[in-house]
């Protein structure tokens, strides 16, 4: 049985690792404008989110290092009777 899965297993293997040679050339040209436009737009997805991303870290930061506007007092009363 071992071998059989071996025998059909391996040329099914070799025959499929080909299709990754299949487009060697495709893109010696630089690609299109449709290309660049697509690169251009994930990068502006990218820097929409950067902008909010810092301005939330900048906000977290300043929170943590500010001194604490309100006092906490407290007390050590005990109340209860024995």
């Amino acid at each position: 049985m071992k071998t059989k899965i071996t025998n059909f297993l391996i040329p099914l293997l070799g025959g499929s690792a080909t299709s990754a040679f299949a487009a060697d050339g495709a893109m010696q040209n630089g690609g299109g404008p449709l290309v660049w436009f697509f690169i251009g737009f994930g990068a502006l997805v990218i820097m929409m989110q950067v902008i909010p991303a810092c301005i939330i870290l900048y906000s977290m930061i300043k929170a943590l290092l500010s001194p604490s506007d309100v006092a906490i007092q407290v007390s050590a009363t005990t109340t209860g009777t024995k």
